[in-house]
């Protein structure tokens, strides 16, 4: 399942939980796993420079298939020489396929066989998204890992509703396949199924065959309690390739991090980072801080006493407070910084204690910190 642009090296499996640490080899380099990736919509992080996304450890960044087709257009971004220079990014990407947009845009959209139509959110033009129109697309934004087409549903779907959902998305992945040629473009399929395990297992099924260079869970974190779905990975973990990196779609808080490696995924990414900083909130060792809160004032002290990333080292609670409360951007630039390198660090710590046999400790400590900040 390699070839001379991918492969995958799972270094080490923790006997009791699952829990994996590996090393994904890329044309634009390698990941270490398991790994967080911050979300580049727009083809940027927001509020966030390159450099500064280096200095914190960011190995990989995701850009939106959707998006970037409406603004500024994929064909632009071909011209420019690919998403990697376009953006300025030497680092490996991975670019989505646009089926979650079309999930969220739900009351813009008619979903048949044959692909999407829907009306644009920008201009209120008609689109028609295939499989072999997304493949385009990703093809000329360039990615180095790129999605199949498919269709998320929602949580709450009969299990009629999602069979169908499900069975689309097969055939969906077929077209996707068909067209892809560029072997320097890792494509992934994505295990669909809502949350009926019996789907969920058709999806695998039919997933597998199409498996290369590595696998995606999608349609969680949609709404369902985390109970839900921790459950539902619990149920795939054993029946997932243990041979490339499994990826869980659009999570991304501390705590479902924590719980997705503890049940053997490999990659996961989510703009919660960057947006709950734009919203003057913290993400720390200690738990969420939400620096606009009166108590933070006159707090002296560095947003998390654990952190060393450009924002703990320099600004006070009180000074961000300040930035949050008068709306200047500083404040959500900092916060953006900070979270992503928290998140980043926790990955490392995880991947750590994975390679050095204390994963169950390390998840013990981390618990223990967040309760503790819970009960101040």
């Amino acid at each position: 399942m390699n070839n001379e642009y991918f492969s995958f090296e799972l270094q080490k499996t923790d006997p009791e939980t699952g829990a994996r640490a590996g090393v994904f080899h890329t044309p634009h380099g390698d990941i270490e796993t398991p790994v967080y990736m911050p979300v580049g919509t727009q083809a940027t992080v927001k509020g966030v420079l390159p450099d500064r996304l280096k200095e914190i450890g960011t190995q990989i960044l995701l850009a939106n298939t959707y998006h970037l087709r409406m603004r500024p257009g994929d064909g632009l971004v071909a011209r420019a020489g690919g998403l990697h220079k376009f953006m300025n990014w030497d680092r490996p990407i991975l670019t989505d396929s646009g089926g979650f947009q079309v999930f969220s845009l739900s009351s813009l959209n008619n979903i048949t066989d044959e692909g999407v139509k829907f009306s644009s959110h920008v201009d209120g033009s008609k689109h028609l998204f295939t499989p072999e129109l997304a493949m385009e697309i990703e093809h000329n934004l360039g990615a180095d890992i790129i999605m199949a087409f498919d269709q998320c549903s929602e949580y709450g779907y009969t299990h009629e509703q999602a069979k169908a959902a499900t069975e689309r998305t097969a055939r969906w992945f077929e077209r996707c396949y068909a067209v892809h040629d560029r072997p320097e473009q890792a494509l992934f399929p994505i295990v669909q199924g809502n949350f009926y395990e019996d789907l969920r297992e058709e999806s695998l099924g039919r997933c597998l065959p199409f498996v290369k260079h590595g696998i995606a869970v999608g349609g969680l974190s949609v709404g369902e309690p985390k109970a839900r779905m921790y459950e539902l990975l619990d149920f795939l973990q054993p029946r997932l390739p243990t041979d490339v990196p499994r990826y869980l779609m659009g999570v991304g808080s501390p705590d479902c991090l924590v719980e997705g490696v503890l049940r053997g995924i490999d990659m996961f990414d989510c703009v919660l980072a960057t947006r709950v900083a734009r919203n003057g909130t913290a993400l720390t060792s200690r738990g969420k801080v939400v620096v606009r809160n009166g108590k933070y004032k006159e707090d002296f002290s560095p947003l998390d006493p654990d952190c060393n990333c450009y924002c703990c080292r320099n600004y006070t609670k009180a000074y961000l407070r300040h930035l949050v409360n008068v709306g200047e951007m500083t404040g959500a630039i900092l916060l953006s910084v900070h979270n992503i390198a928290y998140l980043h660090s926790l990955m490392r710590g995880l991947r750590e204690s994975i390679l050095g046999g204390y994963v169950r400790d390390f998840v013990r400590e981390f618990y223990r910190k967040q309760d503790l900040a819970a009960e101040k």
